[in-house]
């Protein structure tokens, strides 16, 4: 079977050929994989909101049901991201070291209602949560964008015990959590939510805080998301020696540490890391945003990157925003892609939604990566599945028409297309 999508024609039945073209070989089985998905968001919850229920149900269903879109591995902010609708966290309370005040209550309104949408419709549903930011009384300075947590011993310990406390919520909510990530994009100072921690910063905290915090609360621990190490000569102090590196030189920290979030610049390190670390599980964290326009050509650039990410190592490939009004920017001005659009009250789904579909319908949990070798094998990813069946994502970046040839059957890939070829598990 073979499934293709061109720019103007989307997830259509593609052709066998006749004749024999390049030839595909599969090679060595590679990392497991766990799954794809989408975050979550409160733009993305008010986006849905304006259908009707009818096709906020279809949307919905699209996504996340096991014979659709079968998205199974998600993410989800704790307390503001950049596309929230306004910054926040849940304990504003100043010196409130036991967290009394702690509260999920302004999740309840919009992030949590879509969360647990996607979760009745996907019984393998496995989430993973990231702060963008602590609590402002945390910080050296009170403002949600920039700055740097402040480290005291007494704010490191309420900061753990803030993490322990969302991750009892949520579970109580219904929501899968099984992967926490302290800090998103720590290398960066941002605009928008943001903190940075330096890698013996973060290590320590995993280690003699945060680690201890969370034993038996039923989620793991991964080294996450850095968006670094940055090629630019000015950030020379986010290489990759001085983040996973340090953390794993950190004993304390290395006991508690069963992964690595890459995103961004952090696709860099994935080499180091699949070399160094290959008992750690490494995650792709949020795939790159795009300016809005949800073009097919940015779709081929997403598809390239998800082959980097499998290639050296990442065992789940998790997209951005889930749904955007059409013109919707994040709360700072960033005019992102999406894998939904709204206007007028009507749905469309971007060709990302289709490159995305095209990698995560058929390839199940626990697949293994499957190496490939040929011509076009730098435009392709292939996984077999748990059953032996196998599974084929392939890019034809040329003008013209191809043909490729994989284990003896023939297909046509149309001028610059992405399709998705199944061989059943007959051997």
């Amino acid at each position: 079977m073979i499934i293709t999508s061109t720019e103007k024609e989307f997830w259509k039945e593609g052709k066998t050929a006749r004749k024999e073209g390049i030839a595909l070989t599969l090679g060595e089985e590679r990392q497991e994989i766990r799954g794809f998905g989408c975050c979550f968001s409160e733009l993305s919850a008010l986006a849905l909101n304006e259908l009707s229920e009818k096709d906020k149900k279809a949307m919905l269903d699209e996504l996340f049901l096991p014979e659709n879109s079968n998205f199974n591995y998600c993410r989800t902010p704790i307390g503001a991201s950049d596309f929230s609708t306004s910054f926040y966290s849940y304990n504003e309370q100043e010196g409130d070291y036991e967290m009394e005040h702690f509260s999920i209550e302004r999740d309840e309104k919009l992030l949590l209602p879509l969360i647990l949408e996607g979760v009745k419709r996907q019984p393998q549903m496995q989430m993973f949560a990231s702060p963008w930011c602590p609590p402002l009384w945390l910080k050296t300075q009170r403002a949600y964008s920039n700055g740097v947590f402040n480290r005291t011993p007494e704010n490191l310990k309420a900061y753990a015990l803030y993490f322990k406390k969302y991750v009892r919520a949520y579970h109580e909510a219904g929501v899968p959590l099984i992967h926490i990530h302290p800090q998103n994009e720590p290398c960066s100072n941002q605009v928008f939510p943001s903190c940075v921690w330096h890698g013996d910063e973060l290590a320590d905290f995993i280690g003699g805080y945060l680690g201890p915090a969370l034993e038996g609360e039923g989620v793991d621990i991964f080294y996450g998301t850095i968006n670094g190490p940055e090629g630019d000569w000015r950030y020379s102090w986010t290489k990759y020696c001085h983040y996973l590196g340090i953390a794993m030189q950190n004993k304390d920290a290395r006991k508690y540490i069963k992964g690595v979030g890459y995103q961004w610049a952090g696709k860099y390190a994935l080499p180091q890391t699949r070399d160094d670390y290959p008992e750690l599980e490494i995650i792709q964290t949020e795939s790159e945003c795009g300016d809005g326009k949800n073009t097919w050509e940015r779709a081929m650039e997403v598809f390239g990157l998800a082959r980097h990410y499998f290639r050296f190592g990442a065992s789940a490939y998790v997209y951005w925003n889930l749904a955007l009004k059409e013109g919707q920017s994040s709360t700072w001005g960033w005019h992102q892609n999406s894998l939904v659009t709204v206007k007028d009250k009507k749905a469309t789904l971007t060709p990302e939604f289709y490159l995305m579909k095209h990698l995560s319908k058929y390839v199940k949990r626990g697949a293994k990566y499957v190496e490939i070798k040929g011509e076009l094998s730098s435009s392709s990813i292939a996984f077999k599945n748990p059953d032996g069946e196998k599974v084929l994502v392939i890019y034809n970046p040329y003008p013209f028409d191809q043909v490729i040839t994989l284990e003896g059957k023939s297909y046509k890939l149309p001028v610059n297309s992405i399709s998705t070829i199944v061989h059943g598990n007959e051997e």
